[in-house]
């Protein structure tokens, strides 16, 4: 199987900074696709960011000029930066991993449990 797992979230103050880690692990033969979502209390779940495996990203509106996705595919790992954060990114967020991998060598997308960002003004 394959597992993902977010840390970096925590409590800021509107201004602040956080950075969010993601890492997919288990029977893994190449990790495509990495995404970011999140969801606020009340609210569907939104796109953040994307980043390919040969680097191309992609943004919410929201996010752009102030969230900058990367990755390290030698790790299979997923970051996040968060700078001038503000109280509307308070939210739980969500790493999304499409996989080339589990037990049936297929490529299937895998979920995060989540990481919360609180952000306070």
């Amino acid at each position: 199987q394959v597992q993902l797992v977010e840390s970096g979230g925590g409590l800021v103050q509107a201004g602040g900074s956080l950075r969010l880690s993601c890492a997919a692990s288990g029977s893994i033969l190449r990790v495509d696709a990495m995404t970011w979502y999140r969801q606020a209390p009340g609210k569907q779940r939104e796109l953040v960011a994307a980043i390919t495996r040969g680097g191309s990203t992609n943004y919410a509106g929201s996010v752009k000029g102030r969230f900058t996705i990367s990755r390290d595919n030698a790790k299979n790992t997923v970051y996040l930066q968060m700078n001038s954060l503000k109280p509307e990114d308070t939210a739980a967020y969500y790493c999304n991993a499409h996989v080339l991998g589990g037990s049936s060598w297929t490529f299937s997308d895998y979920w995060g449990q989540g990481t919360q960002v609180t952000v306070s003004s």
